[in-house]
């Protein structure tokens, strides 16, 4: 089907906060070069906040995707298939005319394209997902997952984005207009405007991508002693222990606003910061998002793959080097050492050094 005749788009996004911003830059891609089609998007409620409201978006839809609930499921359920089956028969009445698969080892996604009979299906050639698929784009399990979505989009449109124009296409979240009243509130009540904001993150999901709490005490405290900067801890719920016991550590109150924000809340935040440091994880890509200067801590995660979508400059990827690394392991170490080595061994000196450089540029 020429482009031209493509009307209805279904985009199939099973992931979570940081993997859907990773893609906005294809979703804008995709309606700059197809202005008139409608395009629906098939994502979990777990990571919905990130695409709603999204300009580019003319329809989002809720599916509790299986294996992505982040919750033990039992085995042997036949849910999941039902669920598939299900969802196939709905989606069928919607006559989509494209799917494009945005996760390209998600076999239950393009099981459930093909299900639904849409008659353009394009992904990229992973084993278990190129079967269902009409178009299987090449399979790199180490290319960024932004430029995996852009090619999807190009492999529908026929329009590849020129490599200088890339950098037009930033991700984007957009806060809405009440939260972003909010953070500047917080800010105008706790700092004054001449001083730097510094936000720390110190949580993620996955026990091998943290990095001990001990070094974020150390940084804290070399970046505390500049009288110009202002620190502050943040995290979701599931974090509140570990920013805790970080903050009763320090030599001097910090101030924390761990469990207290919405995603909206946290994102319109760091646009108030002069520097975001964190691991692998959503929030820091929300930070990037905002256009803020960060620093991401990788060990297990690869930086190829799901590193900060912007100038290496601005967004600095710090990692330790060791040989096994990136493993893509995240909840124990395979090589069996009590914590996670790859992260332990990220200096706190190498982070506070690249920190005062950021803020020196930036300044």
């Amino acid at each position: 089907m020429p482009p031209s005749n493509v009307q209805r788009i279904l985009l199939i996004k099973p992931d979570h906060l940081g993997d859907l911003l990773l893609a906005t830059p294809a979703l804008r891609w995709l309606r700059q070069t197809l202005p008139s089609a409608r395009i629906t998007a098939l994502v979990g409620p777990w990571s919905s906040r990130i695409w709603s409201g999204n300009p580019d978006l003319d329809a989002l839809v809720e599916l509790p995707f299986p294996g992505f609930e982040r919750t033990p499921v039992r085995r042997r359920s036949l849910r999941p298939y039902l669920l598939l089956l299900k969802t196939a028969y709905q989606l069928r009445r919607s006559t989509y005319d494209a799917a494009l698969l945005l996760r390209d080892d998600h076999w239950w996604g393009a099981a459930l394209a093909a299900l639904a009979a849409i008659p353009q299906r394009i992904g990229h050639a992973h084993p278990r997902c190129r079967p269902f698929l009409t178009t299987a784009l090449p399979y790199d399990p180490r290319e960024h997952v932004t430029r995996q979505a852009l090619a999807v989009v190009t492999a529908l449109t026929g329009v590849s984005l020129p490599t200088e124009a890339i950098d037009l296409l930033p991700t984007r979240f957009m806060p809405t207009p009440a939260e972003v009243a909010w953070a500047a509130a917080w800010r105008a009540e706790h700092a004054a405007h001449d001083r730097r904001l510094i936000i720390l993150h110190p949580g993620t999901a996955g026990p091998m991508k943290l990095w001990s709490p001990d070094w974020w005490v150390v940084v804290a405290d070399a970046l505390s002693t500049d009288p110009q900067n202002l620190l502050l801890l943040t995290g979701g719920p599931a974090e509140i222990e570990l920013v805790t016991q970080i903050a009763s550590s320090f030599t001097r109150p910090l101030l924390s606003l761990v469990g207290q924000t919405t995603i909206g809340q946290l994102t319109a935040l760091f646009g108030h910061a002069h520097l975001v440091v964190g691991l692998d994880s959503g929030p820091l890509h929300l930070a990037v998002s905002q256009g803020r200067p960060t620093i991401h801590l990788f060990g297990p995660s690869d930086q190829q793959r799901f590193g900060p979508w912007g100038s290496p400059e601005r967004h600095q990827v710090l990692r330790a080097g060791i040989a096994c690394s990136p493993c893509g392991i995240f909840t124990s170490c395979k090589r069996g050492t009590i914590g996670p080595e790859c992260m332990d061994s990220i200096s706190p000196s190498t982070v506070i050094t690249t920190a005062q450089r950021l803020l020196a540029s930036a300044s």
